[in-house]
């Protein structure tokens, strides 16, 4: 009797762990097994009949494809800039907005709305009512002061796309950071203050070691997400002109769907998650370090 308790003990946890498993093998392990036999063969979408084992092919050929370094180029710009401009204003919008204030609660939830807004919308809102040449309001301030609108999404279009998806995800750092700030120590701050420390002075050796974490959590989270970038540049300039905003996720999707070669497309795919996995690996590692 107790023998088949105990056993009964041991496949229980493993029963109650099975859908949980199903589910992780059917929404992960089963995509990432077509994807790596999809980048091993040839299968274009316009010659389905013509299929067969290429090998590495499709990894050469979109290496060798003269957007492929663009693309990596402009990934990383793109994913650097975000996250310094989303790290360096989300603090210093935490700081400003830390100590209360008339309307404080109003005005947090302001700051934080534009992070719940849909990257497609927020490209549309971009392109056409805040950086349009003729009517956009960057346009009309041009106007105001006598200097030549902007064309932004053609003369400066990863620049368009860095200021749109930074204005996104600035509040997301807002949000880390403001409760972060919220667990310091009041009294340590108004004993450094006593002693007679400057505001800077608090700044590098009180609030920055403190919010130490909150940053690496911040820049861990948004490179993972930013990797990913597609919808600002599918909306606002299709990866142009040329090939000045093309990123990495944009370019598979440009050998998936524009030029219907689903091999060369999951051979992308797959660089893309190797890039991503460097990235995370490196980065939590980095996490590990500030919280050791």
């Amino acid at each position: 009797m107790a023998e088949h308790t105990r056993a009964g003990s041991r496949w229980l946890p493993r029963i109650l762990m099975t859908p949980a498993v199903a589910t992780l093998f059917l929404w992960m392990i089963v995509p990432l097994v077509m994807t790596i036999y999809f980048s091993v063969i040839r299968y274009n979408l316009m010659q389905p009949d013509q299929t067969g084992f290429v090998g590495l092919m499709n990894y050469e050929f979109f290496m060798t494809d003269s957007d492929f370094w663009p693309a990596i180029w402009n990934t990383l710009v793109l994913l650097g800039s975000v996250v310094l401009i989303t790290v360096f204003f989300g603090f210093a919008i935490a700081l400003l907005i830390n100590d209360p204030f008339p309307g404080q609660g109003f005005v947090r939830i302001l700051l934080i709305s534009p992070f719940f807004v849909m990257p497609t919308v927020n490209a549309l809102l971009w392109k056409h009512m805040m950086m349009n040449p003729v009517y956009g309001v960057l346009a009309q301030i041009w106007t105001f002061f006598g200097l030549q609108p902007i064309n932004w999404l053609t003369d400066y279009p990863l620049l368009s796309i860095i200021i749109m998806v930074s204005w996104q995800w600035l509040p997301f750092a807002c949000l880390i950071f403001m409760t972060a700030l919220q667990s310091m120590d009041r009294e340590q701050l108004e004993a450094a203050g006593m002693d007679g420390a400057t505001y800077w002075q608090k700044l590098w050796y009180l609030y920055l070691p403190h919010m130490a974490r909150s940053i690496s959590v911040v820049i861990m989270i948004e490179v993972i997400f930013l990797l990913s970038i597609f919808a600002e540049i599918y909306t606002t300039t299709s990866g142009g002109p040329g090939n000045a905003s093309t990123n990495l996720a944009f370019l598979i999707f440009k050998q998936a769907q524009l030029s219907f070669d689903v091999g060369v497309a999951s051979a992308g795919a797959l660089l893309a998650v190797v890039l991503a996995n460097i990235v995370a690996v490196f980065l939590i590692r980095m996490i590990g370090k500030n919280l050791d």
